[in-house]
């Protein structure tokens, strides 16, 4: 009697969990609740770029959880379940294995992949730390951090825009002109990071990881990354050797850190090197305080104290 009772107990917990879950709303249902666009992106650079050409015509799922490293995401049933309801998932094909596989079985003809837009042309660093070297491979393998080059975003801004109108031909107009709106707003970002970081006393940029190729080859500095493009792996002693020697070989006064990546690898070179530390954001999580141009500004604060630019 007594097992048939705990059996009973543990039936109604299981039906109860069911329906409380039943009760929660998904993403596609709280979308067409606000006569909405279920749009699912997979990092914070393409969330900004589709609520801010989506408007209030879209209702955006970002998978990328605020304050998580995006490289190694994991779905959750949810996220898969939003993937398959999405009216559009857009995304960077080769960036995060898990959202690739979700979209070639739950999302094929409602899917956007990016990386054409972002014109992605810089490989894996170089072994000698250099910034990367232009490939003509696939998007697999490549540097996929081309939103810290804003005229690049500003590119993908209006593919997400014309893909938009694809799903709602009613809205094209409207689309278009948010996109329109946002590349003035990243030229003038453009501008002004070309403007400040023009006239530095240092062109070597030595980050945590090699987030920061693309904005390093589009304002004429040098990235050298105490790491490659894995935020979380280590470095050996004969690699970190070799950073150190360039650090004080070009004058380097500041190694960056980063917002999301652990410090302790960077904070021991500065410390070896006799050199100061800062945090730069690759804004690869919506930041705590702000937007993408917030963010952006802020590093272009931080760069001109960091590289010594008038």
């Amino acid at each position: 009697m007594q097992l048939r009772g705990s059996m009973l107990v543990a039936a109604l917990a299981a039906l109860a969990a069911g329906l409380l879950a039943g009760c929660t709303p998904s993403a596609r249902a709280e979308a067409r609740a606000q006569g909405q666009l279920l749009v699912v992106t997979s990092a914070y650079p393409v969330q900004f770029v589709a609520e801010q050409v989506g408007g209030a015509r879209t209702h955006v799922v970002d998978l990328a959880r605020p304050g998580a490293e995006p490289h190694e995401l994991e779905l959750t049933p949810q996220d898969v379940a939003a993937v398959e309801d999405a009216d559009l998932v857009v995304y960077l094909d080769g960036f995060q294995p898990a959202v690739d596989r979700a979209v070639a079985s739950s999302a094929q003809g409602r899917a956007l992949d990016i990386a054409p837009a972002a014109r992605l042309d810089l490989a894996a660093p170089a072994e000698d730390g250099g910034q990367g070297y232009p490939a003509a491979q696939a998007h697999a393998g490549m540097d996929p951090h081309f939103w810290l080059d804003p005229t690049r975003l500003a590119d993908v801004a209006d593919a997400v825009a014309a893909r938009l109108a694809h799903v709602a031909p009613g809205d094209a107009a409207a689309f278009t002109g948010r996109a329109a709106a946002l590349r003035s707003q990243l030229t003038a970002l453009d501008a002004d990071l070309r403007s400040g970081l023009t006239s530095c006393r240092s062109r070597s940029l030595v980050t945590g990881h090699a987030a920061f190729g693309y904005f390093a080859r589009r304002y004429r500095l040098h990235q050298v990354g105490v790491t490659g493009l894995d935020p979380e792996a280590e470095p050996d002693a004969a690699e970190l050797a070799r950073v150190a020697e360039f650090v004080r070989r070009e004058g380097v006064a500041t190694v960056y850190t980063e917002t999301l990546a652990s410090p302790d690898v960077a904070r021991a070179l500065a410390a070896e090197t006799h050199t100061r530390t800062a945090v730069l954001d690759p804004v690869e999580s919506r930041p705590r305080n702000g937007d993408y141009v917030t963010a952006m500004r802020a590093d272009l604060v931080t760069l001109r104290a960091g590289q010594g630019c008038s």
